[in-house]
């Protein structure tokens, strides 16, 4: 943050350091004002380096600022003691500090400039004179802050009054009460807080996505409004409309029912406090919505804490906000709340597909047990072969769709609904049509399979043996193959980025090689026989005659509620049941 223009009584500084016109004890006043009124601090390094300031982003503005014009911390804080501060009020939006200075005592104040100006009885002009606060000159003022304002600068004016010795309270610092009206303006200087690179393109990314960007700040309404066209959030079309940009006292001030309406349409809320966005996301959960909160003020740890998901700034948040806060933003910028929601997003695709997968397996292998063992008394899929069929449904299937890595396809959906279904319509579509598949081949050759693959001239235990082996080979291709359609559960092509996923590969893989070396070494230990090739084909056709089947499957239209109606209906019933409840007590 940079100021990048400045007005002292009432005349621009062009360029910024050019005080030259000023009155000394104008300049004199005003850094006494910076130098004091401030949580920050400037080092010089005794080498004669570049000054290093601390403090937060307005105040380190300012701070430069009054370095450019003369300012030397150091010195002027030497000259002068401080008798009481006043922190910066959020709801005041101003700051104030007593310094003894000689004889007087000066009260400065900092804050938003169109909120400091209502409270100014008089100005000082450029010659150190005090003059009146006329109406045309509060208008000349107000047009100024206005016009710096629709520039998209933070505008921050400086204040001033005169105690003398005599008046200063004697009672204990903690009852002070520094005098708020009737001040005297110095200046204003709007400082420009530049929106980061990438800032204006993650906004479209989670409009695209389903995720609706507020702005809720304490910055003067133009300077929102501004800002927010800057970075995507506002479009030009809206600035005009009421319901979209509004002022944290206006929505503080309506009515409960009034502010739930109004909740849904607001994009951009400027001059709020740290309540107005408490309330705000308040009603936005009282709708049904599931709210994501940023902030790094002490402040903003009730709205914070409020919130579904509270995210806090790393780097300039305050401990407060962060032990509040469910992640903390390390870089501090937007950008990363897209990669939250690209990662969120992916977590949980990668668990849906992982479920449909198991979900399949063990509704094929249960029914095919179950059936043949109900119908012969006999099972195709023994102990030692569940136990590996296990191992692929649960600790490579796992490792292998749990680990995808997220797309940008995950940022083209709908954001989920609160209260939907881990496993969705789509899911099941896929997964009834893979199991009955499944289902339906393999009991086929478990009933016919001597007959079907040609092994009436073996011995009636070698034939069974040598028919069970199959099916056992052939149901486990099937989950081989059902593995590249459980990437995918909506997309046709399956096989969109595959070969980025080296796990994946390396998991599928390693299962056919463990698979060839299980039928053709372990066969004892399976009580399984080795399969002729022409029945290892076959196998692996039947496998993979799941992928033209998962194809054609998702042209099979499968009911989806959109979330979007289900919160209404939600909001509906809740507002029945307040409307019943209200009754009852009447």
């Amino acid at each position: 943050m940079t100021v990048v223009e400045a007005y002292l009584g009432g005349t621009k500084l062009d360029p910024l350091d050019n005080v030259s016109m000023m009155c000394t004890s104008v300049t004199s006043l005003l850094i006494e004002g910076i130098a004091h009124n401030t949580n920050g601090t400037v080092f010089l390094p005794e080498d004669g380096g570049a000054a290093e300031v601390t403090g937060s982003p307005t105040e380190k503005a300012i701070l430069y600022w009054g370095l450019m014009i003369g300012m030397d911390f150091k010195d002027v804080r030497s000259k002068s003691s401080i008798l009481h501060v006043l922190p910066f009020n959020s709801e005041k939006k101003r700051g104030g500090v007593a310094v003894q200075s000689d004889a007087e005592v000066h009260i400065h104040w900092k804050g938003a400039a169109e909120i400091l100006l209502a409270s100014c009885g008089s100005w000082l002009s450029t010659d150190g004179s005090v003059q009146q606060m006329s109406s045309s000159k509060h208008s000349e003022f107000k047009k100024l802050i206005d016009h710096m304002a629709m520039g998209s600068l933070r505008c921050v004016a400086f204040a001033y009054c005169t105690w003398e010795s005599k008046m200063v309270p004697t009672e204990s610092l903690d009852k002070w009460k520094l005098p708020e009206d009737d001040l005297t303006l110095i200046g204003v200087v709007g400082i420009k807080d530049p929106c980061r690179p990438g800032v204006r393109n993650a906004v479209q990314l989670c409009s695209i996505a389903g995720v609706k960007v507020r702005m809720v700040t304490g910055d003067n309404i133009e300077t929102s409004k501004a800002i927010a066209l800057e970075c995507g959030t506002l479009d030009t079309k809206d600035v005009a409309s009421e319901p979209y940009v509004i002022e944290g006292k206006v929505f503080r001030e309506m009515s409960e029912v009034a502010r739930e309406e109004c909740a849904d349409k607001i994009i951009v809320m400027g001059r709020s406090s740290p309540n107005d966005k408490l309330l705000l996301v308040q009603c936005l959960k009282r709708k049904g919505h599931v709210v994501a909160v940023t902030g790094d003020d002490t402040n903003d740890a009730p709205a914070l804490h409020e919130a579904d998901i509270g995210l806090s700034m790393g780097i300039s948040g305050t401990e407060v906000s962060k032990e509040s806060s469910d992640i903390i933003i390390l870089d501090d910028d937007f950008t990363s709340v897209v990669k939250v929601v690209r990662w969120g997003r992916s977590v949980y695709a990668n668990i849906q597909k992982f479920i449909q997968f198991q979900l399949t397996v063990n509704v094929a292998a249960l029914v095919i047990n179950v059936v043949a063992a109900v119908s012969s008394g006999d099972v195709p899929l023994n102990a030692v072969e569940l136990l590996w069929v296990n191992l692929i449904m649960d600790t490579l299937g796992a490792l292998a769709l749990a680990t995808e890595p997220p797309t940008d396809n995950l940022m083209m959906r709908h954001p989920v609904g609160r209260r939907e279904p881990l496993v969705t319509n789509v899911m099941w579509r896929n997964l009834f049509i893979q199991a009955l598949y499944q289902i339906a081949v393999l009991l086929i050759f478990n009933f016919d399979g001597k007959r079907i693959l040609h092994l009436q001239n073996e011995s009636r235990e070698n034939a069974d043996k040598m028919k069970n082996t199959f099916v056992f080979n052939a149901f486990v291709f099937c989950q081989i193959f059902n593995e590249f359609n459980a990437r995918k559960p909506e997309e046709k092509n399956v096989f969109m980025g595959v070969t980025n996923n080296h796990l994946f590969m390396g998991i599928v893989g390693a299962t056919v090689v463990l698979q060839i070396l299980i039928i053709e070494f372990l066969g004892k230990f399976f009580d399984i026989a080795r399969l002729h090739w022409r029945l290892w084909l076959l196998s692996i056709v039947i496998g993979a005659v799941s992928w033209p089947l998962a194809y054609i499957g998702k042209f099979i239209p499968v009911p989806v509620r959109p979330f979007e109606s289900y919160f209404k209906r939600c909001s509906c019933r809740r507002r029945s049941r307040q409307d019943e409840e209200q009754g009852g007590r009447s």
